[in-house]
């Protein structure tokens, strides 16, 4: 009976990864691998960047990386791991319960009793006494609720009244939360979220480009609105124009990718991230390219590639238009957090404050993103190809 008892843990346990008569074929294992090894090179990065800062908070050169595996890693894999075996039709049923905790969650930060302030922005809350962010959870449940959303009005996304206006309104519900926090960052990726699953979903396009419009235009509005954001605006316009002040950032990450050359100064060796704000957040990935190099780190976005066009074909033959958008709004969060980061760090575009996925330090942001590759993958088990 041991016996047979410990066989059906281990069954129950590998039973997603294989194909069962009746629950779909085997998940896209080179999606499930791409995420590995991104996860693999987060901690080994995070080990390096986050040393510093670990030793002068903490005596421990390796507080911050424990950090991340028992906030993050441990319960990510358990969450990832719960969204795999469960069918993501599963999701379609709760997707009005999901509208309403993105606005319980977003509420929450504004309760004097339950945020905990980082900077100037309100954007986490402490609960039982952990800490978290509740912005990562909303960019789930959002998605899981407009891709019911738009499933239902599939035939009447084209009309104004019954397609374009419900979603703006909900979208800007949303976005005026996020903004009052403030966290500008955040409400990029969610607006590029909600416009790409409201194209691919049907959408009318010329709805689309005055929407588009009107946020382009409120954009620099809120730019010119709060001094930090006029301030960022300058710093990646010009970062010479204040070197020891607002291009601080811009300018030493600019250093650390530079000083990197083709293969990098070797893991640990890093001499920028003493200088770097924030080095195991949002500026990893100037700290990575400085110790591995051009060439090592175009394998790493080589592997965040990977995992967009593993996404897209899961997209591309999944079982129905839920699973279709729900799919599409996970691979572009993941793809607009990749794009915002590494832009900001190279001055294509200005710094946001956005975590490299993966890799970044965040308890939050690294265990839902695990968790969203499980519903991916349980997706993937049901593809028609």
């Amino acid at each position: 009976m041991v016996r047979r008892a410990r066989f059906n843990l281990i069954y129950w346990l590998i039973e997603p990864f294989y194909a069962k008569r009746g629950s779909g074929h085997q998940p896209d294992m080179i999606l499930l691998l791409a995420v590995g090894v991104l996860t693999f090179l987060g901690l080994l990065f995070l080990s390096s960047a986050s040393a510093t800062e670990s030793f002068y908070r903490y005596h421990d050169t390796y507080r911050l990386v424990k950090q991340q595996l028992s906030h993050g890693i441990l319960p990510g894999l358990v969450l990832f791991y719960l969204a795999l075996r469960t069918d993501y039709v599963h999701w379609q049923k709760f997707s009005k319960v999901f509208l309403i905790l993105c606005f319980v969650l977003l509420g929450l930060v504004f309760v004097s009793s339950l945020n905990n302030n980082y900077g100037s922005a309100q954007s986490w809350i402490v609960l039982g006494g952990i800490s978290f962010q509740p912005t990562e959870l909303v960019k789930l449940f959002y998605i899981a609720y407009l891709a019911s959303w738009l499933d239902s009005r599939y035939k009447e996304l084209y009309s104004w009244s019954r397609g374009t206006l419900p979603f703006l309104i909900i979208l800007g519900i949303i976005s005026l939360l996020i903004i009052k926090q403030p966290d500008f960052g955040t409400l990029l990726v969610i607006l590029c979220i909600a416009l790409s699953m409201f194209f691919v979903a049907g959408a009318s396009v010329k709805h689309l480009a005055y929407v588009i419009s009107a946020g382009v235009i409120a954009f620099f509005v809120m730019i010119k609105a709060a001094p930090y954001r006029m301030n960022r605006f300058i710093a990646w316009w010009n970062p010479d124009i204040d070197p020891q002040g607002i291009g601080w950032q811009l300018k030493q990450s600019l250093i650390a990718i530079g000083s990197g050359g083709l293969f990098g100064l070797g893991l640990g060796n890093s001499r920028q991230k003493s200088y770097v704000p924030m080095p195991a957040n949002d500026s990893i990935f100037a700290v990575m390219a400085e110790e591995i190099g051009f060439i090592f780190s175009l394998g790493v976005i080589f592997l965040f590639v990977l995992v967009l066009w593993r996404g897209f074909l899961i997209a591309k033959y999944a079982p129905d238009n839920y699973a279709r958008f729900f799919t599409v709004g996970i691979i572009v969060w993941l793809t607009a957090q990749v794009f915002i980061n590494v832009a900001g760090l190279l001055q294509v575009m200005p710094l946001t404050g956005v975590p490299l996925p993966f890799i970044s330090l965040g308890g939050s942001n690294l265990t839902v993103t695990l968790m969203a590759v499980g519903i991916l993958l349980n997706i993937s088990r049901h593809t028609t190809a």
